[in-house]
């Protein structure tokens, strides 16, 4: 008389779930991954021209190497182009050989976004793969001297 709802007889199975421990758990769950987020989008400062790697040993009758000095003149392999003459000549090799791999070449001290804009005239072109050319050396080192020359 005293309880209102189904009545449960004595030593019966209540079917309930508690939720209090699993709502403790995603709390402290949500705590720890609001503080780990923002330590991992923090950055690592490099110097982008030097590398501590294996060079790569590509076939050098297929090897194209995208080159750009600091002065932003502009090569194919050897041949000296604009930036113009450029993007139609990798459109017509992406669109000759599909699977063509491109280097990028650029000298250290050329601005961040001419290099850039040199990969995404070659993703733009169709170039299925893209690599950057660095020159081996410990890594955070400095330049260390001049680029190699490009060309003739």
């Amino acid at each position: 008389m005293g309880m209102s709802g189904p009545s449960h007889g004595s030593g019966g199975l209540m079917a309930e779930i508690n939720v209090t421990p699993f709502v403790d758990v995603m709390l402290v769950l949500l705590i720890i991954f609001m503080v780990t987020a923002p330590l991992m989008t923090t950055g690592v400062a490099m110097d982008l021209p030097r590398a501590d790697a294996p060079p790569l040993t590509p076939d050098q009758d297929q090897q194209l190497v995208l080159s750009v000095t600091a002065d932003e003149v502009y090569y194919i392999n050897d041949t000296k182009l604009t930036f113009d003459e450029m993007k139609t000549k990798l459109a017509a090799i992406a669109a000759a050989n599909p699977t063509q791999q491109v280097f990028v070449r650029a000298d250290g001290k050329l601005q961040y976004e001419k290099v850039l804009q040199l990969l995404a005239v070659a993703k733009a072109s169709g170039v299925a793969k893209v690599g950057l050319v660095t020159q081996p050396g410990p890594v955070g080192g400095g330049l260390g001297g001049p680029a190699p020359a490009v060309g003739g």
